[in-house]
């Protein structure tokens, strides 16, 4: 049910790239504006990550197998980074083509008609980005938090643009053409370093939201009270993926129905909180000292 809901928004991602890059094109062929040519470029790159971010739900949804016991969530971090490496690629194609302007402004022609495309290429961007935004967040994909944030970059980018060739219009400077391509070009690398960041250290294991953390704790805390003590609690995410593991020390007086019954209830408590998480503990005898030689995390 998660990969189809992810992939029927990528497709919505995809529908809105191929609109506004159409908008985005159609407004610098009219005006000859370098800086509505960056904005199509950036629109170029939403595709491009749109279309990589349905192959990555696609293959994320595959069940376990043999070689990927834990499954293939992780494919979702290789779209993210990805696109963020698309969006630095977008910015040097930016830069090419804005320099040579600063050097030799060209006149723009019909800026009207061009900032009206634009402004419904970003009033489109914007609806869609709140869209993958809520729908990233409630399926736990980043795969889609990634194209939400990419897009409402756009959306910054394009309110940018038309900003300055508003007042290109007004001032007659055309040298503030290519100054805001550059500008735009700045903006987006900063976002491409960001989500590679955030795809880099998520390939590497990193744990699990801080808030989910807290709520993990929360649910152990009542269980203190019972002779009962928990530690070596570990976490780390997979694409919507989560997975914790901790070791679970009772009295050695108990039996083992006792301690099998508070494995259950702790682990379904964890599920019940957080969707999508596994869980694995490790029962121990509190009075045992080697019961606490892995107590570090």
């Amino acid at each position: 049910m998660h990969s189809q809901s992810a992939r029927y928004y990528a497709f919505i991602s995809i529908g809105a790239a191929i609109l506004t890059i159409a908008l985005k094109l159609g407004a610098y062929l009219l005006t000859n504006s370098v800086g509505f040519l960056s904005d199509a470029l950036e629109s170029g790159v939403n595709l491009v990550a749109a279309m990589g971010a349905v192959w990555a739900l696609t293959y994320a949804a595959k069940p376990p197998d043999e070689e990927h016991a834990f499954g293939h969530s992780k494919a979702e971090y290789f779209s993210s980074g990805f696109e963020g490496a698309l969006i630095l690629v977008a910015a040097i194609s930016i830069a090419i083509a804005a320099i040579p302007r600063l050097a030799h402004p060209e006149p723009l022609e019909k800026i009207g008609l061009g900032l009206g495309l634009s402004i419904l290429a970003s009033i489109v961007n914007g609806v869609v980005a709140l869209i993958l935004l809520k729908a990233g967040k409630r399926l736990h994909s980043i795969t889609l938090r990634a194209d939400a944030h990419h897009l409402l970059t756009d959306v910054w980018t394009s309110v940018g643009v038309i900003l300055g060739l508003l007042l290109v219009s007004v001032t007659g400077w055309l040298i503030l053409d290519p100054l805001i391509a550059l500008i735009v070009a700045a903006n987006i690398v900063w976002t491409g370093l960001k989500l590679i960041q955030e795809s880099g250290s998520a390939l590497l294991d990193a744990s699990i939201p801080l808030e989910e953390r807290q709520m993990i704790n929360e649910i152990l805390s009542p269980y203190d009270r019972q002779k009962v003590q928990f530690h070596a609690i570990r976490t780390r995410m997979a694409g919507n993926r989560r997975f914790v593991s901790f070791h679970i020390l009772v009295p050695g007086s108990w039996t083992i129905q006792q301690g099998h019954d508070l494995c259950e209830e702790v682990e379904t408590s964890i599920c019940a909180a957080i969707p999508n998480i596994n869980v694995f503990t490790h029962l121990e005898p509190l009075e045992d000292p080697k019961s606490w030689t892995d107590q570090d995390l």
